[in-house]
């Protein structure tokens, strides 16, 4: 058995199971979830059976494919309400996305402020509020403390609980960024081979960061921090639109499907999707289906070369096209990436680009990441459009990359956008190695690096006629120009602008909490060295930052009796994530350098 065979089971149920056991049980927790996934599963309808021994069964009853209450998880062993085979199925099982609309009645009514706590000034969080942020805080920081090894089912629990509540009390952008981490932190226990370390710093910082503003932002800042559950759909009248290219979705929270992005003649970028739960079998499935917008019947891969004419449309802030009832769309004649207004996206300079989806990324979101694919749509900011020239293969320690040229000289990294054997992104990547000196248009997803880097989304054909999605269309040795008829590429020259900064040295050490946890910073003893080299480098922030990192994690205080104090967690986490955030801020800022270098 594996969590994706399991229905999805709600954040709040599982919280709940894991807090009804005893002490001793939860001690017992992280063994029983994995002695469960090694037992039998039969689907029945809406009901999931796990044989938990020859005698004894357990049964998720999940309408929709969701278990939304705990009197849906039944065991039928002597122990059962109270045993642990409940909390561990729920455990095992991926998060449910939120139900659409939580019950009013779980909102407690605001309680009027008192002389010892009044009502907070206009436009700040309420004590509701801050209380989640509170909750969201300490478990993300629990989870630094202990690192990934020590934050099993029950830590796990923790966070699904502080996140329901944040959910209810409106905080669904650090509700969302809770359930990420428990995504991450049940991939990284299970060796996931897609799991990445730097994923999960991204996701607490992203938790801790928006946890602790909320105390702190006013206005339109808090709005932003607080996020929105659900995307807004506005009125944008009539649109002329034309097709780009499609590309599969695959999430790990196992969703599939596909996704069209089309231009309108301003060159505002809009996206077509289907995403519901599945794999990639679904997204091979999906790109073939008509296209869920009026009365077109255009699939999704037709639609990436074709074009569509919409009136009544509605349109969400990150670019999705709404398919209300009042939304009228018919095919229309598309264009080629040579002709206007889709040649106007290749028009600007590859550096500006670069600092576009580098700006976007880094302002407030206002969308829950909880959505099935919120971590990969950013309204088409972070899409780079670029002329370059094939060089070929290079390995890298994460694997075989292709390297290109950009008209300007900058060299770039390219990458496959999903390693999954289904999909067609290795196999072109490989093959389009072996034509070194080919010149192509593509469409990429910028990679934040200190060297350009992006993973690689459709190109036009290597022979000159259409275009590629490279994660669908698989291309032949019959695609590839003749062996002759490329140029030969120029030489490359390794290096880059941020090769040889020393930021890494801060970027290990936060990198290395995760996994192990603050006591690991807490035994490296001397760092004075790798503090003179970011000095002498001209990163003194970086410096200070790393030499508070290590002494917080190293201090432990003593009581008058000479006993050891507890570790101050909070303390850590805040060191944590101001070392987190600066690293980010200056990996964007020698991002821009090196696109710029060429």
């Amino acid at each position: 058995m594996t969590a994706v065979e399991l229905p999805a089971v709600a954040p709040e149920v599982t919280a709940a199971l894991v807090e009804d056991l005893s002490p001793r049980l939860r001690k017992r927790l992280d063994a029983a979830v994995v002695k469960l996934g090694a037992r039998p599963v039969h689907r029945d309808g809406d009901t999931v059976t796990i044989a938990v021994d020859d005698e004894t069964e357990l049964r998720l009853h999940a309408p929709g494919g969701v278990v939304r209450t705990t009197d849906a998880v039944h065991c039928g062993c002597l122990l059962a309400p109270a045993c642990v085979h409940r909390a561990a199925a729920a455990s095992a099982a991926r998060t449910a996305d939120p139900a659409p609309e939580p019950p009013a009645a779980t909102e407690p009514p605001p309680r009027p402020g008192t002389a010892d706590r009044p009502d907070p000034p206009a436009g700040t969080a309420s004590p509701a509020e801050r209380d989640a942020a509170d909750a969201l805080w300490s478990a993300g920081a629990a989870v630094l403390e202990t690192g990934v090894d020590g934050a099993g089912a029950v830590a796990q629990a923790a966070l699904l609980r502080a996140a329901h509540t944040a959910r209810l009390r409106s905080l669904p952008r650090a509700a969302g960024a809770a359930v990420s981490v428990v995504a991450l932190l049940r991939a990284a226990r299970a060796g996931d081979p897609s799991y990445r370390t730097a994923d999960l710093v991204t996701a607490l910082a992203e938790l801790l960061g928006t946890a602790h503003r909320v105390g702190t932002a006013t206005g339109p800042e808090l709005a932003a921090v607080k996020g929105r559950a659900r995307r807004p759909y506005t009125p944008d009248g009539s649109l002329r639109l034309y097709g780009l290219f499609t590309e599969p979705v695959v999430t790990d929270s196992g969703h599939g499907g596909a996704r069209t992005w089309v231009t309108g003649p301003d060159g505002r970028l809009f996206t077509v999707g289907d995403v519901a739960p599945g794999g990639a079998g679904r997204a091979l499935g999906v790109a073939d289906r008509a296209v869920r917008l009026g009365d077109s019947a255009l699939t999704h891969r037709e639609l990436g070369r074709a074009g569509l004419a919409v009136s009544g449309a509605t349109v969400s802030p990150d670019g999705r096209l709404g398919a209300g009832k009042g939304v009228k769309a018919v095919s229309a004649k598309g264009v080629s990436w040579t002709e206007p207004p889709l040649a106007g996206l290749w028009e600007t300079a590859p550096s500006r680009q670069v600092a576009r989806a580098l700006g976007a990324a880094s302002s407030d979101s206002s969308t829950s990441p909880a959505s099935p694919d919120a971590d990969q749509v950013g309204g088409g900011d972070d899409l780079l459009f670029l002329d370059v020239e094939l060089i070929g293969a290079v390995k890298e320690s994460g694997g075989i990359c292709l390297l290109a040229r950009c008209d300007g000289g900058v060299t770039v990294r390219l990458t496959v956008a999903d390693d999954d054997p289904a999909l067609a992104h290795r196999d072109n990547l490989m093959l389009l190695a072996t034509a070194p000196g080919t010149r192509l248009r593509i469409i990429g997803r910028l990679i934040p690096a200190l060297h350009p880097r992006l993973t690689l989304l459709a190109c036009s054909h290597p022979t000159g006629g259409g275009t590629i999605d490279l994660g669908f269309d698989r291309l032949g040795r019959a695609d590839l120009p003749s062996p002759g008829a490329a140029a030969h590429p120029a030489p490359y020259e390794p290096g880059g602008f941020g090769d040889h900064s020393p930021l890494h040295l801060l970027a290990r050490r936060v990198e290395q909490t995760v996994p192990a946890g603050r006591t690991a910073l807490g035994m490296l003893g001397d760092i004075s060295a790798e503090s003179h080299r970011l000095r002498r480098a001209g990163l003194p922030t970086a410096a200070d930052l790393l030499g508070a990192l290590c002494a917080s994690a190293a201090r432990r205080d003593r009581d008058p009796f000479g006993r050891l104090l507890p570790a101050d967690t909070d303390g850590f986490a805040r060191h944590w994530l101001a070392a987190a955030r600066y690293t980010s801020a200056v990996s964007d800022s020698l991002c821009v350098a090196a696109w710029e270098a060429g």
